[in-house]
């Protein structure tokens, strides 16, 4: 999967050369099915994400959405147009793309970044998705897994999505694009979050980061560990209890940061699986689950965060349950039909 998409991202680069479209870097796989678990038996689904650079002329600038009302922490990027002009000299270079794009474009024959993929100043997620797309459409016969596989793209507003199939087998790749914040492992990325995400703003998300903690504990693990086959198992039983994913493995991320590795050998998996659902029990009666990214200051140090995201406040993942007393008590009668 990775080497496709880093055929395509190659292909589509060469592509690209001489234009002011973003730079595509090496795209990183984050999610279930590069952790090593799923909860779903049928297809799977690997999820991409292709983090974005300006181009020549062009600078991000990140800024945070204050609007209390979304949820999650959201953001905007903000795309400038870069002065090279010589200090002593201002305003007089004619190949500046801040004092003279008319020139530039003239130049060139290319359309800067707010011209072509912005809505006012700002990188629109929607007319990425339909710039990617459409390269990826074009190059896919240059390709060599194109003599093998069959690619159909997916409708999607905030995503591409590609089904690959052959005689013997089908997956679907779920292609992201994001902004790396710093040199962290955190990103705002075209994830949607909620129904009505604007084609703006792009949701700060912190899968990649996970995953990258899942590599570290397959490390440290003893080789025979369990965790991820306790995870696979509650995430396959709790999902039919409409349990959140995600929820069960931020519990198993907790529990993995805290109690010793070698408790996490296969003869332990019964005691693991219990304290699992123990946890799972506690939070739902406190209704209280704390986010395991953000906030915490005990993660490996590999891990890197923005001192923003290393000293917030950890957000409630049961937040709703608070708020919802009906849904509350639905969560603990689905627990307790466990």
């Amino acid at each position: 999967t990775m080497a496709l998409i880093d055929n395509f991202r190659s292909v589509i680069g060469h592509a690209l050369t001489g234009t002011f479209y973003p730079v595509l870097q090496q795209a990183i796989g984050f999610g279930s099915a590069f952790e090593g678990w799923t909860a779903r038996e049928k297809e799977v689904a690997y999820h991409v994400l292709i983090p974005l650079t300006p181009p020549l002329g062009h600078t991000f600038h990140l800024e945070r959405d204050t609007d209390q009302q979304k949820p999650g922490r959201n953001f905007r990027v903000r795309v400038e147009l870069e002065c090279s002009c010589p200090r002593e000299h201002q305003g007089v270079n004619l190949l500046c793309f801040l004092h003279h794009p008319d020139v530039i474009r003239r130049r060139t024959r290319q359309p800067n970044l707010l011209d072509s993929l912005c809505t006012g100043f700002y990188l629109d997620v929607q007319k990425i998705v339909i710039w990617f797309c459409t390269l990826l459409r074009a190059s896919w016969r240059h390709l060599p897994q194109s003599r093998s596989w069959h690619l159909v793209l997916l409708a999607s507003t905030r995503s591409c999505n590609l089904r690959l199939n052959n005689d013997q087998e089908s997956f679907l790749v779920k292609v992201l694009f994001g902004v790396r914040r710093h040199t962290s492992d955190i990103f705002i990325t075209s994830r949607p979050q909620g129904a009505q995400t604007p084609s703006t703003m792009w949701p700060e998300t912190y899968a990649v980061a996970e995953t990258k903690f899942f590599r570290h504990m397959a490390r440290q693990t003893p080789q025979d560990s369990s965790h991820l086959k306790c995870l696979q198992l509650l995430a396959c039983v709790l999902v039919r209890k409409d349990f959140s994913i995600h929820s069960v493995k931020t519990i198993i991320m907790h529990l993995l940061n805290t109690v010793p590795v070698s408790r996490w050998h296969r003869k332990y998996f019964l005691l693991q699986l219990s304290d699992a659902l123990e946890q799972l029990r506690l939070s739902l009666e406190e209704e209280h689950l704390e986010h395991f990214i953000l906030g915490n200051q005990r993660l490996p140090e590999e891990i890197r965060l923005p001192q923003d995201v290393q000293r917030a406040k950890p957000p409630n993942l049961f937040h709703g349950l608070v708020q919802d007393p009906a849904a509350h008590s639905q969560a603990m009668q689905a627990y307790l039909d466990l």
